[in-house]
């Protein structure tokens, strides 16, 4: 895992690239390689290529990158792990690659795959990687990101050249990059907590989606393809039993974690005390590695909105007699770590999980672990989130035979009652207008409280518009390619395009890398997700139970109280620490913000803000005044729109004023 930057200039350009203009780019990503460094430019100066290291595979200085071909024609410089490089290594060395520069790099395998199979050299990869790569007899530089978009590659054309790097902030040491907000990202940001590819907060910078590459020549012209799509993999179980179905997914995720625990460093496991964790967890002691070593994050204090979890991580460890670590985190870490977080963030990314991820990751950095597997995918794969059984609920009444006239009527009533802003209307808004009902798994402001919060200006500049926008060519690619095209699985598919990739993926490689830890994701082996998304949505979801056929699939490899117990997410209690000095904070900078800019109405940040820190659901200490009173759910809705607009604010603050 590491940090890669590079440009490339243009013919028609006199821009000459110097090592300290690449190296200085390189450099603000020092936390995602301390091991090593390097920095190559091309003798013409019209290409630069740099390199930050975190030495996992191959740890010899041969493995050093910008990495060449033998004969000097390919340059790579790569971030990322192929898991099946020897696999690889030996079919190319059966069509007469034999002469290698390293032992076992798989930086190496790559240039040699992409000499033999050119751009179809990607069908091998199993793995999570985004990499530059120039060949020079082309003249051309292929920019990737992996098929899930684990990891990120971030790229601008401007002043006649391209920029490129893992993180934005190493565009911003070029010179004649720009800062500027780009508001239509703005706008999407508040409903998806991200924002959608390939725009990002900064007006000019771009990001790859998952799945694509960029072929950028040294003319300039350039084209974006996309080379993966899961629903072109797949191949329907129907008809399979479910004992067949559960014992495919155990077998395919045991093969997803042997691959992941693939290291010449030490291993270890991001444990919750969840199911995806803990069968992490349960497979990785399996897996012949040695002692499991596990890390936990929690919380001092109770809080209504979170409750800690780490008895229920401590369970599995001594199941499996790993060697445990937690850390329990305050409101004044949150604080402490607040700045940094909105640096290493590069765009605002509106998920406190941010917090116990960086600390999480830390914790297994201070103990001497490099690697560690996380959970994510799951859910999404699964239906894990009790809210998606709500939405599906929704989704499947919008199916009952009611005329779109009657649907419309039904709007105008709600409409001239004055709750037109509610996600319930919301719903019934785009079922009337043909839309999916679902757009995301995570949706925090509709399109009409957008309205109310956006200034004056942004009202006029947005009026007409909507984020169905950055939804409507996910949503026409599932319509054309899905054999079974339920709402679970348009649920999971749009999930697999965007929250995923740009929000549950970002915050994960941007804290863990922050402290040079590497993420790996074995519920998001693209093999796994394949095989997911052929299963028939009554077998994943049998009588509407979440996540019913992978809790088949586990049952007798972790515990079944693990398997049995409630659901609770991964979280922060944000709402609480909003009655502390958070809250203190926000209000602070939330009114130097509206002040300073135009983004949105100051009025409306100042009465959500008062929503979610009003104490009406709130006793002393987080405890719930009344804990069947939906209020507290509601008020605590209003806590995560108000870490959103601060998260936007502190990034505006940092970056570009």
């Amino acid at each position: 895992m590491c940090g890669i930057v590079g440009t490339l200039v243009f013919d028609k350009s006199d821009f000459r690239v110097t090592e300290p203009y690449v190296t200085r780019m390189r450099d603000t990503m020092a936390h995602r390689g301390p091991d090593n460094a390097g920095t190559w430019v091309a003798p013409d100066r019209k290409l630069g290529l740099g390199h930050r290291r975190l030495s996992i595979i191959d740890l010899s200085d041969e493995a050093s990158q910008p990495m060449s071909s033998r004969d000097g024609t390919l340059w790579i410089t790569y971030n990322g792990e192929i898991y099946n490089h020897a696999e690889i290594r030996k079919e190319l060395e059966t069509l007469g690659h034999n002469s290698w520069k390293t032992d076992h790099s798989d930086t190496e395998v790559i240039l040699n795959a992409y000499r033999q199979w050119g751009f179809d050299c990607l069908e091998k990869f199993c793995g999570m990687f985004a990499f530059a790569l120039w060949d020079s007899s082309a003249r051309a530089l292929w920019l990737v990101r992996d098929r899930i978009g684990i990891k990120p590659l971030y790229y601008s054309i401007h002043n006649e050249r391209i920029t490129f790097a893992s993180e934005i902030k190493a565009l911003l040491e070029d010179p004649g990059q720009k800062r500027a907000v780009d508001e239509e990202s703005f706008y999407h940001y508040l409903s998806f907590l991200a924002t959608p590819p390939p725009r990002t907060m900064f007006k000019g910078i771009s990001k790859l989606a998952s799945g694509t590459w960029l072929l950028i020549k040294a003319t300039g012209e350039h084209r974006v393809h996309r080379y993966w799509d899961v629903l072109d993999h797949t191949a329907s179980l129907q008809g399979r039993s479910e004992d067949d179905v559960a014992d495919q997914i155990l077998a395919a995720l045991r093969s997803a974690v042997e691959l992941r625990t693939v290291s010449d460093v030490p291993v270890g496991v991001f444990l919750s005390g969840g199911i995806d964790s803990s069968v992490n967890t349960a497979l990785m002691s399996q897996s012949g590695t040695g002692t499991v070593r596990t890390f936990s994050i929690g919380y001092e204090g109770q809080y209504a909105s979170y409750h800690n979890e780490l008895h229920y991580a401590r369970r599995m460890a001594d199941e499996v007699k790993a060697e445990y670590h937690e850390q329990r985190l305050a409101v004044s870490d949150l604080m402490d770590f607040l700045p940094e977080m909105i640096k290493l963030q590069d765009e605002p990314i509106a998920d406190p999980v941010c917090m116990p991820l960086f600390y999480v990751s830390k914790l297994a950095r201070d103990n001497g672990v490099i690697v560690c597997l996380v959970g994510e995918g799951a859910d999404e794969l699964f239906m894990g989130y009790p809210a998606w059984k709500r939405a599906l609920t929704l989704s499947r009444l919008n199916d009952l035979p009611v005329p779109r006239a009657a649907k419309r009527l039904a709007l105008w009533g709600l409409g001239v009652s004055g709750k037109d802003q509610s996600f319930p209307y919301e719903r019934l808004r785009r079922a009337a207008c043909g839309e999916a009902v679902v757009w995301s798994g995570g949706e925090m402001f509709t399109d009409a409280q957008k309205m109310r919060l956006l200034s004056p200006r942004l009202r006029e500049k947005f009026s007409g518009f909507s984020s169905w926008e950055a939804i409507e060519p996910i949503r026409k690619r599932f319509e054309e390619k899905a054999w079974e095209p339920s709402h679970l699985n348009w649920m999971t598919y749009v999930d697999l395009n965007l929250r995923l990739p740009e929000w549950i993926l970002m915050r994960v490689d941007k804290m863990s890398m922050a402290v040079g830890v590497e993420s790996r994701v074995p519920y998001l082996d693209h093999k796994f997700v394949e095989l997911v998304m052929s299963i028939p949505e009554a077998v994943k979801i049998k009588n509407g139970a979440l996540k019913y056929i992978l809790k088949r699939s586990v049952r007798g490899l972790i515990p079944d109280d693990l398997i049995d117990r409630k659901k609770q997410g991964f979280g922060v209690p944000i709402h609480e620490w909003l009655f502390e000095r958070l809250g203190e904070k926000a209000r602070q900078d939330l009114e130097d913000f509206c002040q300073e800019t135009d983004f949105v109405d100051r009025e409306e940040v100042m009465r959500l803000l008062s929503l979610a820190t009003s104490n009406a659901s709130l006793s002393h200490g987080g405890t719930p005044a009344r804990p069947s009173d939906p209020a507290g759910v509601w008020r605590r809705s209003k806590a995560r729109q108000i870490w959103l607009l601060l998260n936007f604010a502190l990034w505006w603050k940092a970056y570009v004023r």
